[in-house]
């Protein structure tokens, strides 16, 4: 936490106290209904909050025993300190005192010994608190007193009532709980008593020599002392300081010069033991590192301290102050040098505010020595208009006689609200918040500047008679726009006190639900239009004219210019049932007008309606500013019914909560997917959502909760482990502070983040400790787990990859750039040769970007030259990269590389090793085949390392499989790495069975698969390949090993099973009923291997697919049974493969099927389009569905050599809109840029190739255009998988006739690139 706000203290006498309990100093004051105890500015102790929400009145701390004293108007509440030996030092309720009815309110309370206190009002009664809360002593007054205080010894009594000129003097008779009595005499003044004091003492001498201060309305200070102890009254006037004569104006005719005096005294004991330690540092400094100046401040300091005198201060509004030296007080003769000036200077500045409430003019004093050796003198200044501020001093600089620039520091600020804040709104640039409470008092914040430690300072308060619905800040806060039920009105907030100064009512259906500002231009900065919009959809917009943003020229007295009109209505032309409307959380600079109005635009607000559609607005008035056009920049069709909950970022992030207010989902305005869902506890309910941005456009939320806020910052994308979009990265619990729940949250420009909990306001800073829990679990960097701030972390966390990080790798070698990969191998091979830890490694291992820009020449067989443009690589390349691999793999074991983190360094190595093996067959292998072999190698690595992970090979690589044409060397490969004896549970692992497209084989391997399950334990059982051996229709080899098998029961009626015919019916019908059987007993694969046995497929595959869950054993049987143009196959394509692609939104896996259906057009647009929108019959997609993951920037690698394989995906690509293939390159340039791949964006936008459209319809004597000519690069590879052409009479007809193509030109390279930002 950097620092907090506690809350408004009272305007009381007894609003604040302070004292020095065993060693640690305590300050405590009143606000509202809690009590703020704190040891230090930025140290807040505990609050207590009062459940009779009755305000505090009066507050006391005892320096004896801790307790703490807290009264309002109906009782009094005394606390007792524990827990301080154990560190956890906190107050609860002893016990509770009510007050007389009949008392006024006001109530004074003072602390006595012995664990006394003394309650003043209508009454004066003294209470035992040690064990309970006897009444000792009751004494009725005439006049209800206002100021009660108990002298040091507790033997004396001073009381006043408010305009009272007389203070009565109570001396105790007698001490004990059964016999307590005090007789009483007057002081007599001239006029009202404001304020007494009594002095502390010094020495165990002065205890018995009472000294009191009064002050009287006629600015005059009276000491009174014992000057006869003999004398029956007790305290005798002994001296007065008029405070007027000791304070005069420097200037003749001042022009503004306030009569106000106000005065404090500095004890003798904390002035000696200051001025000492003071002295004692100097004199360790030595006299020659200190200048004259100083030297001769600390001579004046150790001349006044000779005596150890009290000091008396004078002060006034304008920084002037006299202090006055008082020795021997309460001697019978005074001497004239008894009272002596200490100092007249100037530059005593304090926070005076130029206030109009009569009240609020009134400060109060409170002094002390912080009690450390070197520690400076602390000032407590009491401003009544709400503010407690923490001032420093040394002082040899505060008497010192020469000019001082400044005399005082200012350490904090304690404001706030008396009440609970309701609401806080940010500007656009953070520098400015306003926060609200529920009476609609408002106060206006300015962020800290400089060095100020302070976070927020105070700049205005805002008390409306309306209620405040929304609130606006303009030019950083100095001007206020609230919205009302049914007006809209202007406040000018650069005084301490905001004024309003325009007010526009208004009449619209329904009732208003958002304020925003609409973008204006920059040349006009003073011109402001706002508008506001009604749940009917509709709204005005208002004209605002500001004045000079100038504090001089404006002032409670004298309001300034400004106009405030009404400017027009309009409605939003849309059917939404909208459930609320927000403006869109700025998060960064102002949002100016564009040229154009388009959907790139600023947005400015988002809508939600009830059946969960998200869509965010822009606006733009027209050129006479007599309209507003809105205009829908993206909608996405969330499925959230009823959301309770939603923000918007500038930056095109929308966060959304569930109706049960636990579930959270962030969504991507832009491309329509959502990153990130999580669901929280049923005790944790979401109340608060609020966006930051970092100076790159990274975007942090804050997730607030009753009591906490959880930070959620941006992750990479990550399509090979299927990783977190967004990931919590703190935790702030707030309960340990206060127990009042968070009200609102909202992050200031710093990045540090604000929250209003109670009538409280915490500021907590930026800064992150990478040793936290949440942070730890994170990717980081090594070198970078230290003290780092949010915005550090999320570059780190979100930012571009080094060239040697595996993902980068990895989705090198998915873009077929698997020379560019080892060449980054090499790279760091040698760069790590002379690698130490800690030392900083080149992000590009002085690699040239070119190289992964700058396309490659294709051969006419099909393999990449790279030679042209990277040069001879063998030659730079010495080392085999066998020998590379390993010795790169031994010192990723020993070195801790800087820009990785231990994990990534782990997946490295495991790269390391996976392309070492993918190069030994690369010359013998297509692309695709080297995909699928390094992921393979790579996922069993993993397997390895993690053995209950039996998750297979992705259809990602299952497909780059199926679309190779070295599928034998695949085949060889991976029964390699089950060293020939691959069962069932492995070919699922490898997919072999989904990416195998020659039937024959297909049957060959699943028959070696046979073989091994019956031999894969001793004692050779049978049914384990029983459904394998019927699916491959060979019943005879099943029933010879049955034959062999007689340690099983179960030989003898298996065995005369199978010897019968089942091309008759009875013997069909006796394999279902013992398949049905099994089906009862979960035996699901003997089951279906009886249904085959029936020559039931369809129930085979069946079983396969709901009982046992396996989809691809599924299509194995289906392949092997009736091949790849069999009923149920394609059946079990359509039916189901395809519903669950669209369902889960898995374009890889929809393409596989489209294309063993024979789609091969829908194979390549189920790669661009969503997959639900190709089907006969769409389904509304799950969320899964929506996820970033469903589109992997490998599809654009696979889309590109699929729409020139064959005519009909060339047919496929025409369907394709020029628009739609567009919008996929950039979405997929963005996917790279997410991931910290931002060379394979460049990339991407830089060399992709457009197919050529046709610029008009073929004349009708020409027949159907030929596919190929939309190549840009003419190919006789093209496979014609096409049927025969229609006759050209059916083409005269119109039957077939293909639909005309919209023109559309390629875009130049240019345009890509500035599309996505480079």
């Amino acid at each position: 936490m950097r620092t907090i706000l506690p809350g408004k203290p009272q305007a009381r006498l007894q609003a604040l106290c302070t004292t020095e309990w065993e060693g640690l100093r305590l300050v405590v004051y009143i606000s509202g209904h809690g009590l703020m105890i704190l040891s230090s500015p930025g140290d807040l102790v505990q609050t207590i909050y009062h459940e009779d929400f009755e305000a505090l009145i009066a507050v006391t701390i005892d320096e004896a025993s801790g307790k703490i004293a807290a009264a309002s108007s109906r009782e009094v509440h005394v606390y007792r300190p524990y827990g301080k030996e154990d560190g956890l030092l906190k107050w609860s309720l002893q016990c509770t005192i009510p007050r007389p009815q009949q008392e006024p309110k006001d109530v004074a309370l003072s602390w006595g010994t012995d664990e006394e206190l003394l309650v003043g009002s209508g009454s004066l009664r003294l209470f035992q608190t040690a064990i309970d809360d006897a009444e000792i002593w009751c004494r009725a007054l005439s006049k209800p007193t206002r100021i009660a205080k108990f002298s040091c010894d507790a033997n004396l009594i001073a009381s006043t009532g408010q305009y009272d000129r007389l203070v009565k003097l109570w001396r105790r008779q007698s001490c004990g709980a059964d016999d307590t009595r005090f007789d009483f005499t007057y002081l007599p003044h001239p006029t009202a008593v404001t304020a007494i004091q009594w002095r502390r003492p010094h020495t165990r001498v002065q205890a018995s020599e009472h000294v009191l201060y009064s002050v009287c309305a006629d600015h005059k200070l009276r000491i009174w002392a014992a000057m006869d102890q003999h004398r029956v009254p007790g305290l005798q006037l002994w001296a007065e300081i008029d405070m007027q004569d000791s304070v005069q104006p420097r200037q003749l005719n001042p022009e503004i010069y306030y009569q106000d005096r106000f005065a404090f005294f500095i004890d003798s004991q904390d002035f000696s033991r200051t001025t000492t330690a003071t002295l004692k540092k100097a004199a360790d400094l030595g006299a020659a590192n200190l200048d004259s100046k100083e030297q001769h401040a600390l001579e004046h300091l150790a001349e006044i301290a000779k005596s150890s005198p009290e000091i008396c201060v004078v002060l006034d509004r304008h920084g002037h102050m006299s202090a006055w030296g008082l020795e021997n007080v309460g001697c019978k003769v005074r001497k004239p040098t008894d009272i002596f000036n200490i100092a007249h200077v100037e530059n005593f500045e304090l926070g005076f505010l130029d206030s109009v409430d009569r009240i609020e003019n009134n400060t109060q004093f409170v002094p002390f020595c912080w009690g450390q050796p070197a520690a400076p003198f602390i000032l407590l200044a009491h401003h009544f208009d709400g503010r407690i501020e923490w001032t420093e001093c040394r002082l040899e600089e505060l008497f010192a006689p020469s000019p001082q620039q400044k005399r005082t520091r200012r350490k904090t600020l304690w404001t706030g609200h008396d009440g609970p804040v309701k609401k806080i709104v940010r500007s656009a640039s953070g520098k400015a918040v306003i926060s609200r409470t529920n009476d609609n008092e408002a106060l206006t914040w300015a962020q800290g500047f400089g060095d100020s430690d302070l976070g927020l300072t105070r700049r205005s308060a805002l008390k409306c008679s309306d209620h405040i619905h929304r609130s606006w800040l303009l030019q950083e806060g100095q001007f206020v726009v609230n919205l009302h039920h049914a007006s809209i009105s202007l406040w000018d907030a650069r005084p301490s006190r905001a004024i309003q100064i325009g007010h526009v009512p208004f009449d619209i259906e329904g009732h208003p639900i958002c304020l925003v500002q609409l973008p204006k231009p920059r040349s006009d900065a003073k011109t402001i239009h706002i508008a506001t919009i009604s749940s009917k959809q509709n709204g005005i917009i208002c004209e605002i004219t500001l004045p000079e943003s100038s504090v001089r020229q404006c002032n409670a007295r004298r309001p300034s210019v400004s106009s405030m009109k009404y400017l027009c209505a309009f409605g939003l032309d849309i059917n939404d049932n909208i459930a609320f409307m927000l403006p869109v959380d700025p998060a960064g600079s102002a949002v100016w007008t564009s040229s154009s109005l388009d959907t790139f635009s600023k947005d400015i607000a988002t809508s939600c309606s009830h059946d969960g559609r998200l869509r965010t607005w822009t606006a733009a008035l027209d050129s006479d500013e007599s309209a507003v056009e809105w205009l829908v920049t993206s909608t996405v069709e969330t499925g959230i019914k009823e959301p309770s909950l939603a923000s918007a970022s500038s930056i095109r992030k929308t966060a959304l909560v569930d109706n049960s207010k636990t579930g959270l989902t962030i969504w991507d305005m832009r491309s329509g997917q959502f990153d990130y869902s999580v669901q929280y506890g049923d005790l944790e309910l979401i109340q608060d959502l609020d966006w930051s941005s970092t100076p790159d456009d990274q975007a942090l939320l804050a997730v607030g909760f009753p009591h906490k806020v959880i930070i959620l910052a941006q992750m990479r994308y990550d399509y090979l482990y299927a990783g977190a979009a967004w990931a919590p990265i703190r935790s702030i619990n707030i309960k340990e502070s206060t127990p009042h729940p968070i009200g609102d949250s909202t992050w200031l420009g710093s990045g540090n983040l604000l929250i209003g909990a109670g009538n409280q306001l915490f500021i907590y800073d930026k800064s992150v400790d990478s040793s936290e829990d949440m942070i730890s679990n994170l990717t980081l960097p090594v070198h970078k787990r230290e003290k780092m701030n949010l915005f550090d972390l999320v570059t780190i966390l979100n930012g571009p990859l080094p060239l040697f990080n595996p993902q980068f790798i990895s989705q090198c070698i998915l873009a077929g750039k698997f020379r560019q990969a080892q060449r980054i191998l090499y790279s760091l091979y040698n760069a790590l040769k002379f690698y130490t830890d800690g030392d900083a490694l080149d992000s590009f291992l002085s690699m040239s970007p070119d190289i992964f820009t700058i396309e490659a020449q294709t051969s006419n067989s099909g393999n990449l030259d790279y030679h042209s443009h990277y040069g001879s690589i063998d030659e730079e390349m010495e080392p085999d990269l066998e020998e590379v691999a390993a010795s790169l793999n031994e010192r990723l074991s020993k070195l801790s590389i800087s820009e990785l983190s231990r994990q990534e360094q782990m997946q490295l190595a495991d790269m390391v090793e996976c392309v070492s093996t993918v190069t030994k067959h690369q010359r013998s292998m297509d692309e695709n085949a080297t995909r699928y072999l390094l992921f393979f190698r790579q996922h069993m690595i993993r397997k390895g390392q993690v053995p209950q992970d039996r998750a297979s090979v992705t259809y990602r690589e299952i497909v780059w499989a199926y679309h190779s044409g070295s599928q034998d060397i695949l085949v060889d490969l991976t029964s390699r790495q089950f060293q020939g004896r691959m069962l069932w549970a492995d070919a699922k692992d490898c997919g072999l069975f989904m990416w195998m497209s020659d039937v024959n084989a297909l049957r060959a391997q699943f028959e070696v698969v046979a073989r091994n399950e019956y031999a894969k334990t001793d004692e050779k059982n049978p049914i384990d390949c029983s459904l394998y051996y019927l699916a491959l229709r060979k019943k005879n080899v099943l029933l010879g090993l049955w034959r062999m098998a007689g340690w099983n029961r179960e030989q003898a009626s298996t065995q005369r099973l199978l010897s019968n015919n089942f091309q008759e019916a009875r013997w069909k019908t006796a394999a279902l009923k013992n398949a049905y059987a099994l089906l009862g007993k979960r035996r699901f694969e003997y089951a279906a291997a009886f249904f085959l046995l029936a020559g039931n497929l369809q129930d085979a595959v069946n079983v396969c697919l709901h009982q046992m869950r396996d989809l691809q054993l599924a299509v194995a049987v289906a392949r092997v049974y009736e091949g790849d143009e069999g009923s149920v196959l394609r059946l079990l394509l359509t039916d189901k493969v395809l519903p669950q692609a669209a369902s889960e939104g898995d374009r890889w896996l929809a393409t596989w099927a489209f294309w063993m259906l024979g789609k091969r057009d829908l194979a390549l647009r189920s790669l661009i389009s969503p997959v639900h929108t190709l089907l006969d019959t769409p389904e509304w997609p799950k969320m899964q569905a929506r996820s970033y993951l469903a589109n992997d920037p490998a599809l654009v690698v696979l889309y590109k050599q699929l729409r020139g394989k064959t005519l009909q995906t060339l047919k496929g690509a025409a369907r394709i809109s020029a628009k739609e293939e567009w919008d996929f390159v950039i979405q997929t340039a963005r996917l790279y840029d997410r991931m910290g791949c931002d060379l394979l964006a460049l990339d991407l936008v830089r060399n992709w190739e457009f197919l050529v459209q046709a610029r008009e319809v073929p004349s009708q004597t020409e027949g159907p255009p030929d596919p190929r000519m939309m190549l840009r690069r003419r190919s006789s590879l093209v496979v014609d998988d096409l049927t025969s052409p229609k006759s050209p009479t059916g083409m005269k007809a119109g039957v077939g006739k293909p639909p005309p193509q919209k023109v559309f030109e390629e875009p130049e390279a240019n345009s890509l690139l500035d599309n996505f930002g480079f």
